[in-house]
């Protein structure tokens, strides 16, 4: 299965199967935190990055053979989900075939165009990013790509709000020193105050960031944050489950389709693979080293694996 993944422990969603629609790494925001590394080069076009009826067929065949848990379907790019011109025929065919819910992660930077809030109509819940209350912050943290502007941006957030009936979280990355700061936080609670979301997902970057200086929040940061945004936001700890790979035959390819989408713990990576043995641990491990497909990182005193493609700064 190339498009669809997991389930993978969400910390927000449970166990959440995945339906990836772009391509490594689509997306017209570089963050400073994201696990992916840097978008290079960023793309902003609208298309059919890979055709939707393929996605479809591959997430009805594994709906049919999966046994386990599943608590969200979920839409969530390795880049910008709403880059994908299809995307609300899929939101609308897994519906369909489905009683899971059905959310979708994104970066919310389309919402200001009406046919991509329409799309998103159709989902059961809609996680959009607001990092920043300023354009300045804006461009600092999420380095988008020049238009929409600020403005247009957060417009697009609220004017979301006055149509859809679902579950409307935004998810807040805190960076230490740059939005967790009194002036940098009360500029967000104004904002927050504008869109009107169901809650405020309060998360800390806790997977190798782009950018090897961001760091989360001191404790101090953290309690000022749950202070200012007010009784909607909530602190989201790191997720606690496992990587389900039971959808694949071959365990390096299983791997690889996590990596494309998740950078994993090598702790998490070994946990995963367990179902295989200890023996084809140690076998995926050593394949995976020599295919040049991948990296290992060191962030936070942790060891993490992600693709090679994957751009992150060096220290």
């Amino acid at each position: 299965m190339q498009h669809v993944f997991g389930p993978v422990p969400s910390r927000r969603l449970g166990q959440s199967l995945g339906i990836d629609p772009v391509v490594p790494k689509t997306c017209n925001w570089n963050c400073v935190y994201c696990q992916l590394g840097r978008s290079e080069p960023m793309v902003a076009e609208r298309r059919e990055y890979v055709p939707a009826e393929a996605i479809v067929a591959e997430l009805a065949e594994r709906l049919e053979h999966y046994e386990g848990r599943i608590d969200w379907v979920t839409f969530v790019g390795s880049g910008e989900t709403t880059l994908h011109s299809r995307l609300g025929w899929m939101i609308r065919q897994v519906k369909a075939m489905t009683e899971i819910p059905v959310a979708v992660i994104t970066n919310g930077s389309l919402l200001y165009l009406p046919k991509v809030r329409v799309e998103l109509v159709a989902a059961d819940a809609v996680l959009p990013t607001l990092d920043a209350g300023t354009p300045d912050l804006y461009r600092r943290l999420n380095r988008p790509w020049p238009t929409p502007d600020y403005e247009t941006y957060v417009q697009g957030l609220v004017d979301f709000r006055d149509i859809y009936q679902g579950y409307y979280w935004l998810e807040i990355m805190l960076v230490r020193d740059l939005n967790d700061t009194v002036t940098a936080l009360q500029a967000l609670a104004s904002q927050i105050a504008r869109i009107r979301p169901d809650k405020v997902h309060l998360t800390l970057p806790e997977r190798p960031p782009a950018e090897p200086w961001v760091q989360p929040p001191d404790a101090e940061g953290l309690m000022r944050a749950e202070a200012i945004l007010g009784q909607v936001a909530e602190v989201v700890h790191p997720a606690r489950g496992a990587f389900d790979l039971s959808g694949y035959t071959n365990p390096t390819e299983a791997v690889l389709a996590v990596l494309a989408r998740h950078p994993m713990r090598e702790s998490e990576l070994i946990a995963a693979l367990a179902r295989w043995g200890d023996e084809v641990v140690q076998e995926t491990l050593q394949a995976l080293r020599a295919s040049g497909q991948t990296q290992v990182l060191e962030r936070y005193g942790t060891r993490f694996w992600s693709l090679a493609q994957a751009h992150y700064a060096k220290k």
